[in-house]
Formats: structure tokens, C-alpha cells, sequence
């Protein structure tokens, strides 16, 4: 199934411990470029976040922002009395032994190990929570480049069958053009009143029509549109193979324009390149 690059996909949910939220937004590519922003609570599952998208997406720039806003009372400071009245009364004896002893400061006290007290925040069920909600981003994402592959798949195969119409044309306009240059060059012998030998005249018509000949571009035309149709329906990652096979149509449209003699094929070897740069367009943003 054909994909595409681009794709967003956001995610929240409330827990008793907190919000928490995904974001992954992908755009074209040449490779895989992964940027995860992960809050330094979480941080110690980036390599799994980047393992993960590595194995859902195979191209793309891809964004991915996770949010984590803790409860309330996840944040509350509880003062340890039992061990504040301890210290502060080692402390006083301290200044009994000083000659000079300084006055203390509550916002040092607070500062010491054991003071204050944060409630306890279950960190396993918390990144748990991130890569479960992660999976569900990415199976969004994963829908949203299916949809918009679709689409892109409909506008390439409707190219790909006007240039085989144009080929098709143009394969069935040869034998006139064949004839006309023939005729051309006989009329040009008669203007200029010269004896040649019948011989060597069709000699010379038959390398001028071999150069000129065009049916092996194509062929070679109507073998990479199939190919393009049936890259389309693979399930596997195509947009480097389909940019490859864009710059194969192209040569042999500006082959067919190079050797073109004639007014009909030259505008069919410009049509031809209007049509396989508007797909090479689109083909930019398959995976």
C-alpha cells in the first residue's frame, strides 16, 4: 500500500498522577530522521521511542513531543517536622560551641536532605502510560500516511495513464512521420535537379529514418509507466525506487523531443515532461 510522508497525529489523557500528552507530526524526507523532545522525567525512554518509530516508519522527518504535566499533589512540599526539630536542635547546640554563630536561615534549612518531602510518583506506571499512548500516536500516523497514500497512488496512476494515451499516439503516428520525411527528402532532391542513384537515395532515407526512429524510447516509456503501476501497489516502501524511475521516463522524453522532426511529437515529448514532473511532485512525499 502506497504511503505517504506527511501525517500528524496528537494524543492526551488524564491519570491521577498527571497529564500526559503525544504529538508527532512527519513530513518528507530522503531518510528516517527521528527529533524526540521528551520531558527529563522520561528521558530515560527516548531509545525506546526511537526504536519504536523505527519500526513503524521507514522515511520521513519525524517530530515527536511528549508533554507530561504532574497532579497537583504530585508537586506538594511536605515539611518532615520530626527530623527538622533534630536538626534545628543540633544546630543550636552547634552555636553554643561557636564564639560568634550566625543566625539561622530557614530557605538553608529547607535546602537539607530530608526537610522537605515531594510525594511519591509511581515513574514505572508513568512510562508505561507514554509508550502505551505512543503506539496509539503512531498507529494515527500510520492511518493518516495510508489516506493521504491513497491519494497520491489516484493522481500518479491518472498521469501514468495519460502518458501511455500519449504514447499510444505517438506509436500510432510514426509510419506519417516515416512518410512525410521521406516525401521532404525527395522534394528537397528535385529542387536541387541533381541525377541520384535509387539505390543509394534509399540508402541514405533509411539511415535518415533510423535516426529518427523512435520506437525503442517508447517502449521503454510504456515499460516504466508499468512499472511506476505496479510500485504503487506494493506493500512495501517505494519513493526511492518511483524518484528512480521518474529520471528513467525523463531521459526517454527528451530523447523522443531530440529526435522529434515532426510538430505532433515534439508537443507529445513536452507533454510527456509536464506529466512526469507533476508525479516526480508527488513522489517526493512517498515513503
Amino acid at each position: 500500500m502506497t504511503k505517504s510522508m506527511t501525517a500528524f497525529a496528537r494524543a492526551e489523557q488524564q491519570w491521577d498522577w498527571g497529564i500526559l500528552s503525544w504529538e508527532v507530526k512527519t513530513v518528507n524526507h530522503r531518510y528516517l530522521e527521528i527529533s524526540p523532545r521528551i520531558p527529563e522525567e522520561l528521558r530515560i525512554l527516548e531509545p525506546q521511542v526511537r526504536e519504536l518509530i523505527g519500526q513503524r516508519l521507514k522515511r520521513g522527518k519525524v517530530e515527536c513531543t511528549c508533554r507530561l504535566k504532574l497532579a497537583a499533589e504530585q508537586q506538594q512540599l511536605a515539611l518532615n517536622e520530626t527530623f527538622t526539630k533534630n536538626l534545628i536542635n543540633t544546630i543550636k547546640h552547634l552555636d553554643n560551641l561557636i564564639p560568634n554563630p550566625g543566625r539561622l536561615n530557614p530557605l538553608e534549612l529547607m535546602k537539607w536532605p530530608g526537610v522537605l518531602q515531594v510525594a511519591e510518583t509511581d515513574w514505572e506506571a508513568v512510562r508505561a502510560a507514554a509508550l502505551a499512548m505512543l503506539h496509539q500516536v503512531l498507529d494515527e500516523v500510520q492511518a493518516a500516511r495510508r489516506r493521504e497514500g491513497e491519494k497520491l497512488k489516484e493522481f500518479i496512476k491518472m498521469r501514468t495513464e495519460e502518458i501511455a494515451a500519449i504514447v499510444t499516439t505517438v506509436r500510432t503516428q510514426v509510419p506519417q512521420i516515416s512518410q512525410r520525411q521521406r516525401e521532404k527528402l525527395a522534394a528537397r532532391l528535385s529542387e536541387l535537379q541533381v541525377s541520384v542513384d535509387k539505390e543509394r537515395l534509399e540508402q541514405e532515407i533509411a539511415l535518415v529514418l533510423q535516426k529518427i526512429d523512435v520506437a525503442e524510447e517508447l517502449d521503454r516509456l510504456q515499460l516504466h509507466t508499468r512499472e511506476v503501476n505496479s510500485m504503487l501497489d506494493s506493500d512495501q516502501p517505494v519513493g526511492r525506487r518511483l524518484d528512480f524511475q521518474m529520471q528513467e521516463l525523463n531521459r526517454e522524453a527528451n530523447t523522443l523531443g531530440s529526435k522529434s522532426v515532426d510538430m505532433d511529437s515534439t508537443r507529445a515529448s513536452v507533454d510527456l515532461k509536464v506529466l512526469i514532473e507533476q508525479i516526480r511532485e508527488q513522489v517526493q512525499n512517498i515513503e
